[in-house]
């Protein structure tokens, strides 16, 4: 063991080991390292008689060595990633071309459970040096789901609320919001954008669609254009479910399921009123020199 006060360069190196290393290796039941920790550690294997946080901080500081942060990823799993997300990618490129020659694009899918809580007291206003004030207890009034389609080509969004989730919720918006829609819009071709979740029935979706088609005689063919797996971040309907939850929905002060609805389909008619393609950045050509091989 290491004097007190004396710390080699060894010490330092173990630290940095240490820090570089996951708690469990170690036997320590957290999920991310902090210098407090750190420094625990150090003295529990024998390491150092005593050592502080803020020395700990100073080496990894030095080292650029922050185990206390996290970051999500994940790699590439599903083997039709490129192709599938090339076909959504020229989609969004094209959508304003194909919408004047009658083909429309759109991006559908869900926001679930969204809750109606009900705060103890009112909301209080802004004033001069402070925010709104919202109650912290509320009582729940229930939760509704959202299916939404966001035209790509012009931005415009079309919502309902259902009670459920499931593929007859699905097929109810279809029928009742969207196919009303295309045939208002006068297009002869539909490239709907979906994900692989169970709602959307990915078994048997395409064959309800042809079915569909030849018993209500739709004046448009539907091609379904599936997102890759796990790949949520390729769907624009996405981006604008963040705008909803930052805009419309937080603070959540609802008396009930029927105010929470109200709030929801006001927006979808204020936001369209001003509606614009979202600018999408990604391209195929970016998705190419990514996955480039050498």
């Amino acid at each position: 063991m290491v004097a007190l006060g004396s710390f080699p360069p060894q010490v330092r190196a173990q630290t940095t080991a240490l820090a570089c290393s996951m708690p469990k290796e170690t036997e320590v039941p957290v999920g991310r390292w902090s210098c407090a920790e750190l420094a625990v550690s150090l003295v529990t294997l024998g390491v150092v008689a005593q050592i502080a946080a803020s020395t700990v901080w100073r080496w990894l500081k030095a080292e650029r060595l922050k185990p206390w942060r996290f970051h999500l990823w994940q790699h590439v799993r599903d083997p039709l990633f490129v192709e599938r997300a090339k076909a959504v990618l020229q989609l969004y490129e094209q959508a304003v071309v194909l919408l004047k020659v009658g083909i429309w694009v759109i991006c559908v899918d869900e926001k679930t459970s969204l809750q109606a809580r009900q705060g103890i007291d009112e909301p209080v206003p802004a004033a001069a040096d402070a925010p709104i004030h919202v109650a912290a207890r509320y009582i729940r009034r229930g939760a509704l789901q959202l299916f939404a389609a966001l035209s790509v080509a012009d931005g415009h969004v079309y919502g309902c609320c259902r009670a459920r989730k499931c593929f007859a919720d699905f097929q109810a918006f279809f029928g009742e919001v969207i196919v009303p829609e295309a045939i208002r819009r006068g297009v002869t071709e539909l490239r709907l954008i979906l994900d692989h979740g169970p709602t959307h029935a990915p078994k048997q979706l395409e064959s309800w669609l042809a079915q569909q088609q030849l018993a209500q005689a739709w004046p448009f063919t539907v091609q379904v254009v599936w997102l890759p797996k796990y790949a949520s971040w390729l769907d624009q309907i996405e981006i604008w479910f963040s705008v909803l939850q930052r805009k419309a929905l937080t603070p959540n002060h609802f008396v009930d399921l029927e105010a929470l609805k109200q709030r929801i389909l006001l927006f979808i008619a204020h936001h369209n009123r001003s509606a614009k393609p979202i600018q999408w950045s990604y391209t195929v050509a970016k998705l190419e020199k990514k996955f480039a091989t050498n």
